[in-house]
């Protein structure tokens, strides 16, 4: 097992630049960010330009990932592969086909996406449309070698206010989801923050699914008693503007929440995985600044090392 991060919180930076500071402060892996270089999600950058890379290129960032000691743990490309738009689809879908094409060229075993959701549709409907995509791209990923693997946020509020984004964002869903598409080369990049909010028992879920585990997301959520009194389950509803605009809960560095991280990664170690615990930074206490981003993930690196 090892510890990497997902290179979208340093933005823009070269990812030569990343994978050097990386290596400097005792990462071994890094989650490549692969979004198309017009895109205006938040919390995404290009990393690699998927749609356009040449052999010689991946050539080249495997070169000096090997120099600095690193594996590239997956490529990352979180998107609506359900998107009611068919263009709009169409277009995701196809980008996640490149991401696997990329991995193939950088010998990188794991790409990482969302499902999605059609929201014009019901839940049963939408899993109509996940069972017709997700056969395709998962018979495309595993006909070149390559793992296809969801991220369980639930992306409340992505495309309709209070609605959650995605479609697989519990065990109940997820059970769903294997049974829809029974692909081995499916699986979860399991995130235990999602969770937390959801009051979902995290370490349950991980043993439950520690087959369809291919990656894990190092990512910590704190809840306040005092503000989920006051919003409820179903959180804030007014004033989201400015500054203390969060609800219930909030995303935090691994060892600044509510993962028990020590637990998890015992039960990870006891299943087998053997693969990269990778923090994802959205820490909104730790940006701002690259000084704040850094010292955030050290913060996370710091904690985690002591249970590898």
């Amino acid at each position: 097992m090892y510890l990497g991060f997902l290179t979208v919180c340093l933005g823009n930076m070269p990812l030569k630049e990343k994978a050097k500071w990386a290596s400097e402060n005792g990462f071994k892996a890094l989650e490549v960010a692969c979004w198309p270089r017009e895109n205006d999600r938040d919390y995404s950058s290009s990393d690699i330009d998927v749609a356009n890379l040449t052999q010689e290129e991946a050539d080249e960032i495997k070169a000096y990932f090997k120099e600095y000691g690193l594996k590239i743990s997956s490529l990352a490309y979180y998107d609506n592969n359900l998107d009611r738009d068919p263009a709009r689809r169409a277009f995701i879908n196809n980008h996640v086909k490149k991401c696997i094409d990329a991995a193939v060229m950088l010998e990188t075993p794991l790409v990482g996406t969302f499902v999605g959701r059609n929201i014009d549709k019901n839940m049963e409907e939408n899993f109509h449309e996940f069972e017709k995509v997700f056969t395709e791209l998962v018979s495309y990923a595993e006909n070149k070698g390559i793992k296809l693997m969801i991220e369980n946020c639930d992306m409340r509020g992505w495309q309709y206010p209070g609605i959650p984004g995605t479609i697989s964002y519990t065990p109940e869903l997820w059970e769903e989801m294997f049974k829809r598409v029974p692909s081995k080369n499916f699986g979860l990049n399991f995130d235990p923050s999602h969770l937390i909010p959801q009051f979902i028992d995290y370490l349950k879920a991980c043993e439950d699914f520690k087959d369809r585990i291919f990656h894990v997301h190092a990512k910590d959520a704190e809840i306040y008693t005092d503000r989920l009194n006051k919003y409820g389950i179903n959180d804030r509803q007014l004033n989201k503007d400015g500054k203390d605009n969060y609800g219930y809960w909030r995303y935090r560095m691994p060892s600044l929440g509510q993962v028990d991280w020590e637990k998890l990664i015992k039960i990870l170690k006891n299943s087998g995985y053997d693969g990269v615990i990778s923090t994802e930074h959205e820490d909104p206490l730790y940006e701002g600044s690259e000084e704040k981003i850094k010292e955030g993930l050290c913060i996370g690196i710091r904690h985690l090392e002591k249970f590898i």
